[in-house]
Order: C-alpha cells, then sequence, then structure tokens
C-alpha cells in the first residue's frame, strides 16, 4: 500500500473510532452499570450537599442528582454520592471517577474553557460575602481594612478576595485552608477576623458554629457566583439530560406541578404540560433526550419542583431561612428559568 493510500486508510480508522467514542458516551456508561455517579460537597455543607444522622443524602445539589437518577431510571436512589473537596472535584470529573459534579461550582470562563467542562443550567444564584462575630460590632466588609480573613484555597473565593481589597484600597492578611473543616474550626476558634465564601456557605457554616447567633453575615455580595453542575465536555447527551432535569424542576414550578398533584396534573388540558408530562401521544420529548416518556414525572415525584426543592433545603421551611432573592421564578422577580419544554 503507497502512502497516500496507507494516510487515507489511517485517517478513516482514527475518523470511525472518533465516531464510535462520540457515540459511546456518559449516558450509555450510566445505563450499562445501573446508577449515576455524582459528585458533591464533602464538607457536609448544610442545605447542599450534606448527611443526615442516617447517612442519607440531602442538600440543593443531591436533589438534583437524584433529579438525574430518577429521568433515567425512574428511580431516585440509583445515585452514588462521591464527598469531594474543592481540590479533588475538578480531577475526580476529568478522569471520570464522577458522572457529574453538583457541587456548589461556579461557572467562570475559565473552568468552561480550560477545565473541559460544559455548564449550562444554575440551580442556585449566589455571591460570595463575609461573616464576622458579633462582638467586632462590624457593620459592612467595607470596614475590614487590615483583617485576618480565612478562606479556602482553590477557589474563586480567594481570588475575588483579593480583587475587592485591592479595588477599595484595603489591607488584609488572608489565612488560607486547603480544607473548609480546617478554615470553619480556625474561624471559630477566632484565628480570623472574618470568614469570606459564597454567602449561601456562610448560612451554612453559621450553624456549625457553637452558637450561631454570635455570627453575622455583612450586608456586602463581592462577586456574581452562578452555581450549577458541570459535565466533561463533548458528550451533548449527558449535557443535556443534566441541563434538563435542573429546567424540569423549575418548569414543573412555573406550571404549579408539585410532587403532591402531579398525578392528578397528567390529566391537564393544558397543551403545555401534557406535553411536558409526556401525556401527548406523539411527543418524542423523553426519546429525543435518550430517556423515558415519562422522565419529567419521575423527577417531580423523586425530588418535587424547584420551589419545593428550594424551601425544603435552604429556604424559609429549612434552618438556613433563606430568602428566595435572585432564585425566585422570573415571573417573581428572580432569574430562575426554564425554556421552553416542546
Amino acid at each position: 500500500m503507497n502512502k497516500t493510500l496507507l494516510s487515507a486508510a489511517l485517517g478513516a480508522a482514527v475518523l470511525g473510532m472518533g465516531a464510535s467514542a462520540a457515540f459511546a458516551g456518559t449516558l450509555d456508561d450510566v445505563k450499562a452499570k445501573g446508577f449515576v455517579q455524582c459528585g458533591v460537597n464533602g464538607s457536609n455543607l448544610a442545605g447542599f450537599g450534606a448527611q443526615d444522622s442516617s447517612g442519607n443524602w440531602t442538600g440543593l445539589d443531591t436533589d438534583l442528582c437524584k433529579a438525574v437518577a430518577a429521568a433515567v431510571f425512574g428511580d431516585a436512589t440509583k445515585v452514588k454520592f462521591t464527598p469531594l473537596s474543592a481540590k479533588d472535584r475538578f480531577p475526580a470529573l476529568q478522569s471520570g471517577e464522577v458522572d457529574m459534579l453538583a457541587r456548589n461550582t461556579t461557572w467562570s470562563t475559565s473552568r468552561d474553557s480550560q477545565l473541559g467542562f460544559d455548564f449550562r443550567a444554575i440551580n442556585y444564584y449566589d455571591g460570595q460575602g463575609f461573616m464576622v462575630k458579633k462582638e467586632l460590632n462590624v457593620k459592612s466588609a467595607l470596614e475590614l481594612n487590615g483583617a485576618s480573613i480565612c478562606v479556602q484555597s482553590g477557589t474563586t473565593t480567594e481570588l475575588n478576595l483579593a480583587d475587592y481589597f485591592r479595588a477599595n484600597k484595603m489591607e488584609f492578611k488572608p489565612v488560607v485552608f486547603e480544607a473548609q473543616d480546617e478554615a470553619d474550626a480556625a474561624y471559630n476558634a477566632g484565628r480570623c477576623d472574618a470568614y469570606t465564601t459564597d454567602a449561601s456557605g456562610l448560612y451554612s457554616i453559621r450553624l456549625k458554629m457553637a452558637n450561631p447567633d454570635d455570627h453575622q453575615v455583612l450586608p456586602e455580595i463581592i462577586s456574581k457566583e452562578p452555581l450549577g453542575p458541570a459535565v466533561r465536555q463533548n458528550d451533548s447527551k449527558w449535557f443535556d439530560v443534566v441541563t434538563w432535569s435542573h429546567y424540569a424542576m423549575v418548569a414543573a414550578e412555573e406550571f404549579g406541578i408539585t410532587q403532591a398533584n402531579v398525578e392528578e396534573m397528567k390529566k391537564s388540558e393544558n397543551p403545555d404540560i401534557k406535553r411536558f408530562l409526556g401525556e401527548e401521544a406523539d411527543s418524542t420529548l423523553g426519546a429525543d433526550l435518550g430517556l423515558p416518556k415519562d422522565w419529567a414525572v419521575q423527577i417531580i415525584k423523586a425530588v418535587g419542583n424547584y420551589g419545593e426543592s428550594f424551601e425544603r433545603n435552604v429556604g424559609e421551611g429549612s434552618p438556613l431561612k433563606i430568602a428566595r432573592g435572585l432564585n425566585a421564578l422570573w415571573n417573581k422577580g428572580g432569574l430562575q428559568y426554564a425554556p421552553p419544554i416542546r
């Protein structure tokens, strides 16, 4: 075989291998092994990813993992959780140790472009804040000039902290820890004047303090922290499943569909609701995603709509008592918005 023919044959073989690999994606792997491997917060972050006294995983992020399992298998228990530190979370996703990452992770340009990940859905709109002990009598982050501040390494938090103090011409002493638990303990022990991380995290961490009422979250929000699931790039089928699992929860809230009434709502004459719940005879929405026809019904039965998950885990019905704010539906002053499901 001459060099030209040999090169053409090798090129065709490579293209064929690439095409095969493209079709053998994470969704197929997940179906084959029978469960979703989900990377979550390894520091027991109340409201987002934490184990209760019985060892059950609860939280807004873990609900999303369960929603994906419900969509794929019709069974929210077919998910296994891998607790990850901030440092370990990205290698775990890159290596395939986990199928998806739902670990209060900020979507940023570098993470999207450099790490080989894809983001789209945002299951919690957040921003970085500061927490201090009330005894310091500090009312604003602008009063923290010269303060020592506990922060976790390997996060956007560390970078935002430096930017904020530089922009406001203030000095600070970073007290940096690799593990969140170490930062929590150091702040509680008085090794730093303030603690900075996502505001949602501060509300969770405050609950761990010996006397939570002795601490306050300051009013300043110094960054945008859109938190959401991440998957590996170039895996569009799996990307779609994870993304639309979140959007299904948001759409259910928009439609007024809950865990309690989902079966009754299947009788609705509203064409949008019928289509969403797989009640239209010619609907191919589920099949197009590689999922059963009733994929959205299974999600709602398992975890409820987005509002139910929010209130249960971080909202007024939870110990964190966080207001919906930016996480309200778009038609109620917030940013949560599901694209049309049709």
